[in-house]
């Protein structure tokens, strides 16, 4: 399976938080990652959002059809998002789209079994694979890109 865990772009401060939108900088991160990930990922990945406006706006400069899960909105934290998208059972591509502190936390429960942080900048990915050797599972990290890498 591979989990692409992706937080939304730069977005305004201020309350209400779920009605935050893109930032014009916020917008064209947004386009950059998705045409890098759109060039990368199967047709058939399956795309989870947050309810959240900016992670809306986000998942919409991919220009893919997805789904939106309350279990990643906001306040979700790491396991939250790693059964919605059914790691590691799944067999599929899923691509997550939602927000610190739950999207770098679940990239370190699957990297070192220990739900840390790790910042990831605004619309940046984190790319996992699980994958079976000598009987062993193993998380492997394919990527990990800021949009201003690419």
């Amino acid at each position: 399976m591979d989990l692409i865990l992706w937080r939304h772009a730069d977005a305004i401060d201020g309350e209400p938080d779920m009605l935050r939108t893109l930032t014009g900088k916020g917008e064209k991160q947004a386009r950059l990652m998705a045409h890098w990930l759109n060039a990368r990922i199967p047709e058939d990945t399956r795309v989870l959002v947050s309810p959240a406006t900016r992670t809306l706006q986000t998942a919409a400069a991919l220009d893919r059809n997805f789904t939106i899960d309350k279990a990643l909105a906001p306040e979700a934290n790491a396991m939250s998002l790693l059964l919605a998208a059914g790691w590691p059972d799944a067999g599929d591509t899923v691509l997550l789209i939602g927000h610190q502190p739950s999207i770098g936390q679940a990239a370190m429960l699957l990297l070192s079994g220990t739900e840390s942080n790790i910042i990831v900048k605004k619309s940046g990915v984190i790319w996992l694979s699980n994958r079976v050797r000598l009987g062993t599972q193993q998380n492997v990290l394919r990527a990990y890109l800021s949009p201003d890498m690419v």
